[in-house]
């Protein structure tokens, strides 16, 4: 028998759920035709105009798909073009997926955000924060944190767990064998945001309590039900034809396209890896829009997606994320400075203002504030808007993370979205 609290959870979210949908049929969004053939025509133009080699829209509200298309190469090599239902590597855009699943088993009770990480993986016990680093040799000093590492800091990117992409410290320790116990945590855990494979402990915490492998559970418990046919780790083999190759920028230079190898799967970890479409990644964004339901089916609670959806992090606010490797990625992301994260989503805040010219011009005709996104290292992205009840995913399959070109697409589409938006009734 569910206990009082999930009960209570659950008729607030109920509660929650019905306010929300009441609201959305009375102002379900809509792209009339002109605003779809703008969008068409500018999805085309970037490959005309040699920005990224291929680019994949898709633009949903709660009930339908009010946009999709796809232009450019999918294998350059093979001169094959890019249908809509191609494949991409979408990367750390797995990350939200992931804290969905947290979330699932969190209201099963299973789960606690406070909870110490070594409730469930022992192995991060020995965990220290590096407090001096000797580049000559590798070296570091370390003590222990100052309080423990818990599943909230992990759901915000607040453990001190960093990348070594972004961090050339790590970028010098990390032997490529290293577990994520294994490496030093940049700060103590809660004192500010750092991008890292949090996630990736969260994968390790799902499977630890679920009994199930990481890849199992996902498959079972979200892509199933929301229809999400085309995601996966490993690609079938009849459907490897649709996978994007990806391409690199080094420099200035026109980008290089790496082949796909004839077996095309990643590691199954928590902080990415997955393969995914547009449409499929619309219909997860559709399950935020919905409340937590897939159809007549309930994933989550409302409750629960408010939690993940709004701030988390207190006064904190995300830094920019440095890049220690320029082939990976450049600084990241937009809105740094500003912007909150919840579990699993960066949050739009206001713009911010000059006291002579007000809003900046590159904040204006943009997504809302309360607006929820995150982003997948070969540049692909997504936010989804409660205020205006629409979502939106731009799927590039480039390198660095942050090209800018690529920015220069997301940035296109989503004031062309915003344009052409109109509430319907």
């Amino acid at each position: 028998m569910p206990s009082l609290k999930n009960r209570v959870i659950a008729i607030a979210g109920a509660v929650a759920c019905l306010s929300m949908l009441s609201h959305a049929a009375a102002t379900l969004p809509t792209i009339p035709a002109a605003g779809r053939a703008a969008l068409g025509a500018f999805v085309h133009q970037t490959i005309n105009d040699k920005l990224v080699p291929a680019v994949a829209v898709v633009v949903v509200n709660r009930e339908q798909q009010l946009f999709l298309d796809a232009a450019g190469k999918r294998d350059v090599a093979k001169n094959a073009a890019l249908a809509p239902d191609a494949i991409f590597r979408i990367a750390s855009m797995t990350k939200p997926v992931t804290s969905l699943a947290v979330m699932m088993l969190h209201e099963e009770g299973t789960i606690g955000f406070d909870d110490p990480v070594t409730k469930y993986l022992p192995e991060f016990a020995g965990v220290r924060v590096m407090t001096t680093f000797n580049p000559d040799d590798r070296s570091y000093e370390s003590r222990p944190p100052a309080r423990p590492i818990t599943v909230r800091h992990l759901l915000t990117h607040t453990s001190g767990l960093g990348y070594s992409f972004a961090d050339a410290r790590l970028a010098k320790i990390d032997d490529g064998k290293k577990t994520e116990a294994d490496m030093p945590l940049l700060h103590d855990p809660g004192d500010r945001f750092t991008y890292g494979p949090n996630t990736a402990v969260l994968g390790s915490i799902v499977e630890k309590v679920s009994g199930q492998k990481l890849d199992a559970f996902l498959k079972g418990r979200i892509f199933d039900p929301v229809g999400m046919r085309d995601t996966f780790y490993v690609v079938p083999a009849d459907k490897g034809d649709r996978v994007v190759t990806q391409h690199m920028r080094i420099g200035s230079a026109a980008f290089t396209e790496r082949p796909n190898p004839a077996t095309l799967q990643s590691p199954v970890r928590g902080d990415g890896g997955l393969f995914s479409t547009a449409s499929d990644y619309g219909r997860f964004m559709q399950l935020f829009l919905n409340g937590g339901r897939a159809g007549s089916t309930r994933l989550v609670n409302e409750a629960s997606l408010q939690l993940m959806t709004s701030n988390q992090i207190g006064r904190l606010v995300i830094q920019e994320q440095p890049s220690a490797n320029a082939l990976i990625a450049k600084p990241f992301p937009l809105g740094s400075g500003k912007d909150t994260f919840g579990f699993g989503f960066q949050i739009e805040m206001p713009a911010v203002r000059n006291a002579d010219r007000g809003l900046r011009t590159e904040d204006r005709g943009l997504r809302s504030v309360g607006s929820y996104s995150w982003g997948g290292i070969y540049n692909t992205h997504f936010w989804i808007d409660p205020q205006q009840q629409i979502a939106v995913a731009v799927l590039m399959q480039v390198l660095p993370y942050y090209d800018e070109a690529a920015i220069t697409v997301l940035r296109a589409v989503e004031r062309l979205v915003y344009q052409h938006l109109r509430v319907a009734s």
